[in-house]
């Protein structure tokens, strides 16, 4: 009979075809004591990276490896590999090896030597940790961003941010539930699921510059942060992404009105022929900034971005005449004007949210998505 796996390390992929086997190979040098297994969660990537896993998984028993189609997100990955192992403990790494695995062995002994033991972290901000070649920028914005997640943390940790930590099963077992499982912050997500203080380790370590393929982070990645900390205090009373959607309609707004300003008051043009370009670009730009951010684990790219477009233009139409139509029966029934207003727009607002997730972002890709055939 086998004995029962102790370990599982779950890397999130996609595209690191140059670095799966490499992370392979790292982590048998330095985990023989264990029973342990790694599962790669790749989010369907098109460089060759489930050809290579694929291949590693044939031949290799420790190796497994996940394929998630029409879903993307780290968290979401990390949750569905932790989900899908029975081993005691989960760690968590990335594939672009610039967390150092060297550290991951003392990491998980620390769950031998403490059966209290929640979390052992790998952190970046204590002594004999060190964030590399980082910016100064990039430097700042991890340092604003530690001492606010401080500000709401039952678990006091010096790198909230970090990507790189192992988790006991029953942890993993009594925050999952709660979990947002959006965006690149497993470890603040689970941190601010639990429910009671964590009795957490930390493990100093110098993050090394990425090897190969390109990295993910980017601007919108910080605007997912902000997201999931905002989800953890408001989202029982109201779904971020709803407000997120309403925050670029404003937006959306401001524009509206200052095209239409700079086209029929500064460039004379007809009125009704600048609000119909007004509009235009109101609702072009509303598309991208939800596009990029309220939707972003669902984003539309390349040649689906025109058809999503046109997609949430006519849903808008829809919601723009459900706005009218509601205002309008409240008004003539006697209502104030500017309470059949604020409802019409209110549920305009609720038609367009919820229209243009269910066709724009969810129905549209999966009609679209061509057939994958593996590259030679």
């Amino acid at each position: 009979m086998m004995e029962p796996l102790f370990l599982t390390v779950v890397v999130p992929t996609f595209r690191e075809r140059e670095n799966i086997p490499l992370v392979v190979g790292r982590l048998e040098e330095l985990l023989g004591r264990f029973r342990w297994e790694v599962v790669f969660v790749d989010d369907d990537s098109d460089d060759g990276s489930r050809e290579v896993l694929l291949s590693l998984s044939r031949k290799n028993p420790r190796v497994r490896h996940l394929r998630r189609i029409g879903r993307r997100g780290l968290s979401s990955a990390c949750l569905e590999g932790m989900g899908s192992s029975s081993a005691d403990v989960f760690a968590v790494m990335d594939a672009d090896l610039q967390h150092d695995e060297t550290i991951l062995p003392a990491m998980v002994a620390a769950f031998e030597e403490d059966s209290g033991l929640d979390l052992a972290v790998g952190t970046r901000y204590s002594a004999g940790g060190g964030t590399g070649d980082w910016s100064e920028g990039r430097k700042f914005v991890s340092r604003v961003a530690t001492r606010l997640e401080k500000s709401v943390l039952r678990t006091p940790l010096t790198d909230p941010m970090s990507g790189f930590f192992a988790i006991r099963r029953e942890v993993f077992e009594e925050t999952a539930g709660r979990m947002t499982g959006k965006g690149f912050k497993i470890l603040l997500d689970i941190v601010l699921s639990s429910r009671r203080k964590l009795k957490v380790r930390e493990f100093p370590y110098e993050f090394r510059p990425r090897l190969h393929g390109e990295s993910k982070l980017d601007i919108v990645v910080g605007l997912e942060y902000l997201y999931l900390l905002a989800d953890k205090t408001l989202g029982r009373l109201l779904p971020v992404s709803f407000i997120l959607y309403v925050s670029t309609g404003l937006l959306g707004m401001m524009l509206h009105l200052s095209v239409l300003g700079l086209l029929y008051r500064a460039a004379g043009m007809v009125f009704v022929n600048a609000q119909i370009l007004a509009t235009a670009a109101a609702m072009t730009s509303n598309f991208l900034v939800n596009n990029a951010v309220t939707f972003r684990s669902r984003r539309l790219r390349g040649r689906l971005l025109l058809p999503g477009l046109l997609a949430y233009v006519a849903v808008c139409a829809l919601g723009a005449l459900v706005n009218v139509q509601t205002a309008e029966y409240l008004y003539i029934n006697n209502i104030p004007w500017w309470f059949a207003g604020a409802c019409g727009a209110l549920i305009g607002a609720v038609w367009n949210y919820a229209v243009s997730t269910q066709i724009v972002w969810t129905w549209l890709p999966a009609a679209l998505k061509p057939s994958s055939k593996p590259k030679g």
